[in-house]
């Protein structure tokens, strides 16, 4: 079979690797027919996995197929079953995992495609318990966003944020992956959405999926044009992934009581905090990161309710290299996906 293996960071190659055997007891085989690209793979790429890993590793952390084989003991899936995968391979039975919060896991045996074989190759043996069907009328296409994108927002807006029908959110990064879907989700339930983004282009594509204002950060404050869009109140929900350079305009950009939820520090990992300003103005802080196998669930179903993602461009497997190379380049609307 075909696999897409880093040899070195910043090395990628395509070679060919021997099929993996039949699925062991507990496992399923899928054919994996998409991947789709995330700033984690840029990390892995550029060698920041945040552990030991052994090259050549199989990237692709975010995936979509369909089950070919199962192992011994699995009951829930046949071959033919259109799938996800949750590219986390935690234990199952830890308490955070027996309550439903298996982003904490306890016991986490690493991400696929970061710290183990990923899923860019065409078959791969998963725990049938960490797979989810696709509902019918999902595509492939779109199903392959949710395993890290889509659930992450699922997970920031309604675990996390809390976020309510009627309510204002100022999402950051309106073009980048999850900052598109975080609009179109918002929107979809009747919030008022306001969104940053770098060029006027963007802006522009941004308000045809559902943005209510745009503000280009290169040459607005964008947190000045938030309190003057909402008469100096601020806003209920800040959608933070941008970290240093929108920190402190963030604060600032919350209403009283409001909630900011962040998952991401692309443009640097250290903020200051004024203490008091947390405290007066009652701010609640949520750190955030991937989401829980239900957040899987209740993403497909959204998406099966129209609520789709926005789709960037599409390469094929020997193409990845530069998928990757596009996103780290910022030069992306929505996600980029590399189909099998």
């Amino acid at each position: 079979m075909r696999a897409l293996q880093l040899l070195a960071d910043r090395d990628l190659a395509l070679v060919e690797r021997p099929d993996p055997p039949p699925p062991g007891p507990g496992e399923a085989q899928i054919r994996v027919r998409v991947v789709s690209l995330n700033h984690i793979d840029v990390w892995g790429y550029r060698g920041m996995a945040f552990a030991k890993r052994l090259f050549p590793l199989t990237v692709g952390a975010e995936a979509a197929g369909e089950v070919v084989a199962v192992g011994e003991g699995v009951t829930a899936l046949k071959p033919g079953d259109r799938v996800v995968p949750f590219s986390a391979l935690v234990c199952g039975h830890c308490r955070f995992c027996k309550r439903g919060q298996d982003n904490l896991c306890e016991d986490v045996q690493g991400v696929r495609g970061f710290h183990v074989d990923g899923f860019a190759q065409d078959l791969a043996n998963h725990p049938a318990r960490l797979l989810v069907k696709i509902p019918d009328g999902v595509a492939l296409t779109d199903a392959a966003c949710v395993p890290v994108a889509y659930a992450t927002v699922e997970h920031m807006l309604f675990d996390n944020a809390q976020l309510e029908p009627g309510e204002t959110i100022l999402v950051h990064a309106g073009g980048s992956g999850i900052g598109t879907i975080a609009i179109r989700i918002a929107k979809s339930i009747g919030c008022t959405v306001i969104t940053t983004a770098s060029t006027d282009e963007k802006l522009e594509k941004a308000r045809a999926i559902g943005a209510d204002h745009t503000i280009n950060y290169r040459t607005d404050r964008f947190e000045g044009v938030v309190r003057k869009i909402t008469r100096k109140k601020g806003v209920d929900v800040v959608f933070e992934h941008t970290g240093a350079d929108t920190w402190n305009g963030s604060l600032l950009s919350l209403r009283r009581g409001g909630r900011l939820v962040t998952c991401g520090a692309t443009s640097g990992p250290i903020g200051s905090l004024n203490l008091m300003q947390l405290f007066q103005q009652q701010y609640r802080i949520i750190g955030s990161f991937g989401a829980p196998i239900s957040a899987l669930q209740r993403a497909l179903a959204r998406i099966a309710q129209g609520v789709r993602p926005v789709i960037d461009t599409e390469y094929g497997l020997d193409d990845f290299k530069a998928g990757i190379e596009r996103l780290e380049g910022r030069d992306v609307f929505g996600k980029i996906l590399v189909t099998l």
